[in-house]
């Protein structure tokens, strides 16, 4: 009797094990499928919301194409002013203080090459080789920033530049930047790279009311644009990033090594030969007499 109970009783024991561990196949069966729900559903919802921010992006930027100006009406004819004049034009008015912007436009066959050449080793040395962005200039600029921790330079090239001058003022905002964006994409589908490099030098800021590069040759330097040489290109084109803070009568530090590194660069890209570097570095030296004592103002260029 005994060992017929152990036996039973044994029996019933494995039956029961026997029991749970097909319960917890089963209860592992049934969680399977809700897993998998889960994740289908977690999926869904992310391709649902990457889809309609595509969606959104395309919608905003086609709003943006059909309501921002057209470029077509500068492709020949110079505009009467631009946002960045009026914006200084307010800003004179708000301090009470009289505004007179000095302006002259010119073709591009009467600026130096020595400032041309100047301008696009400093400010966009793949200008004709790239569209609207530059996105090598991006990718550097961005990897820059990121070991420093911070934003250290903008990568905009002169075509983003342009628009930002001729239709929307210097406002730092995300809105301004897209809208600056599409412009440029516009600028360079309606106008060619000639004449957005012309409309640049002609529209560019160099100082307090000083816009264009025959106002700024005159103000600056007493001479016509076309009449530049190296040394003064190369000061001109370092002034660009800060120009109303450029003091070329108290050279600051940070705009003496952009000037110096300027004209290295055009050594470098063949435009200047090593003698005629070694004259327009004299010359610059001479206009940066005080340079190392006068205040810092940064040595890159603002990220905007």
């Amino acid at each position: 009797m005994t060992s017929s109970s152990g036996s039973a009783g044994a029996y019933r024991c494995g039956t029961g094990r026997s029991r749970n561990q097909k319960g917890l196949r089963r209860g592992r069966g049934r969680g399977l499928p809700r897993r998998t729900d889960a994740i289908v559903a977690r999926v869904r919802r992310i391709v649902l919301l990457a889809a309609a921010t595509a969606l959104g992006t395309v919608c905003l930027a086609a709003g943006l194409w059909l309501t921002l100006p057209d470029p077509a009406a500068v492709r020949a004819r110079n505009p009467r002013t631009t946002a960045l004049i009026e914006q200084r034009r307010a800003e004179s008015q708000a301090l009470r203080r009289a505004f007179r912007p000095r302006q002259s436009w010119v073709g591009l066959d009467r600026i130096s090459p020595a400032l041309v050449d100047a301008v696009l080793v400093s400010e966009d040395a793949r200008f004709f080789a790239h569209g609207a962005f530059d996105w090598t200039e991006v990718e550097t600029a961005a990897d820059e920033s990121l070991r420093a921790g911070r934003a250290l330079r903008g990568a905009s090239t002169l075509t983003q530049q342009l628009a930002k001058n001729l239709w929307l003022g210097t406002e730092r905002t995300t809105w301004r930047k897209a809208k600056e964006a599409v412009l440029a994409v516009k600028l360079e589908r309606a106008v060619p790279k000639r004449r957005i490099l012309a409309l640049y030098l002609n529209v560019a800021e160099w100082g307090e009311g000083v816009f264009g590069a025959e106002a700024a040759a005159r103000t600056r330097f007493g001479v016509a644009a076309s009449d530049l040489s190296p040394a003064q290109g190369a000061l001109l084109a370092s002034m660009l990033p800060a120009p109303r803070r450029a003091d070329l009568a108290h050279p600051s530090r940070g705009l003496a090594r952009r000037a110096r590194r300027v004209l290295d660069r055009l050594l470098e890209a063949g435009k200047l030969d090593p003698l005629t570097h070694a004259r327009a570095s004299a010359e610059l030296e001479r206009y940066l007499v005080g340079a190392s004592s006068g205040a810092d103002d940064g040595d890159d260029d603002p990220a905007d």
